[in-house]
């Protein structure tokens, strides 16, 4: 089972790697800069050395990790500065994930301001397409969303609608979280309800497309399209879903990184453990 969470970078990014330990983490995911501003700090080769050692001496598995792209980036605005910014952040993200050697950057699909999905998914297709073009192994890894007003690829079909349309292929998966997928419509708190959701996905964007699972409750219902993650088992999908959705994703050995809260109820190491519990 490679399961883990988020981790933080503060003080420096190899500490995410201590961040994964001390968690028991077997899988994690990063920010690979501050995510709420545009600019970033260029990585030293330090930063890069200690992240690559660190990572090698704790025994995780490097196609276990992950990053995410930061808050900011819209690749489906119909705002032009604004789109070009979010191309350019990120095409440097894939080139300092591939500094790092991490293997796959999670990205949200972004909004189409009311100017329409047709509109939104002609310019993030031709944002991600820019990324794609660059000289390395990473790959570009395409989040579901829960549905929300003016935002697209919350629908299996749309989403290996979007998929298809991306080449190079080698270059581009996709990541599939279990609050969105929830939130957005998609049944997954019973074990069958989940073999039937999964059986779609794969009917529409293919499970040898999926790289990364985003496992986390939701605290709205079943196609509320609120997207607030929740503590395993405590929320909407419930335990028997998210104990469901656990068990497809180690049979299929799909890599389980935890978005969860920090709050009175749990920690990361309590989801952890829960996730574990779940196996």
């Amino acid at each position: 089972m490679q399961v883990g969470c988020h981790v933080s970078i503060s003080g420096s990014i190899d500490k995410a790697v201590d961040n994964a330990v001390e968690r028991e983490c077997s899988a994690f995911q990063i920010f690979t800069r501050n995510p709420r501003g545009w600019h970033a700090k260029s990585l030293t080769k330090e930063d890069i050395s200690n992240f690559k050692s660190k990572l090698e001496e704790s025994k995780i598995d490097r196609l276990a990790t992950c990053a995410h792209m930061p808050y900011l980036p819209n690749l489906a605005t119909p705002k032009e500065d604004g789109f070009e910014k979010s191309v350019k952040t990120l095409v440097d993200e894939v080139e300092r994930c591939a500094q790092l050697g991490i293997p796959y950057l999670v990205t949200h699909l972004g909004s189409h301001l009311g100017t329409g999905e047709e509109a939104g998914i002609k310019r993030l297709v031709k944002g991600l397409m820019e990324a794609g073009k660059t000289k390395n192994d990473v790959m570009i890894l395409l989040e579901n969303t829960a549905g929300q007003k003016n935002s697209v690829g919350s629908d299996f079909e749309q989403l290996g609608e979007i998929f298809k349309q991306l080449k190079p292929s080698k270059k581009f998966g996709v990541c599939l979280d279990s609050c969105h997928a929830f939130v957005a419509g998609y049944d997954l708190r019973t074990e069958a309800e989940v073999k039937k959701t999964f059986s779609e996905f794969d009917k529409y964007v293919g499970l040898d497309n999926l790289k990364i699972l985003h496992l986390n409750d939701a605290k709205g219902e079943l196609g509320c399209n609120l997207d607030r993650h929740y503590h395993l088992g405590m929320g909407g999908i419930g335990e028997k879903g998210i104990s469901a959705i656990v068990k497809f994703a180690n049979k299929k050995k799909i890599p389980i990184i935890l978005e969860t809260p920090i709050d009175d109820d749990r920690d990361d190491f309590e989801n952890i453990r829960k996730a574990k519990e779940f196996a």
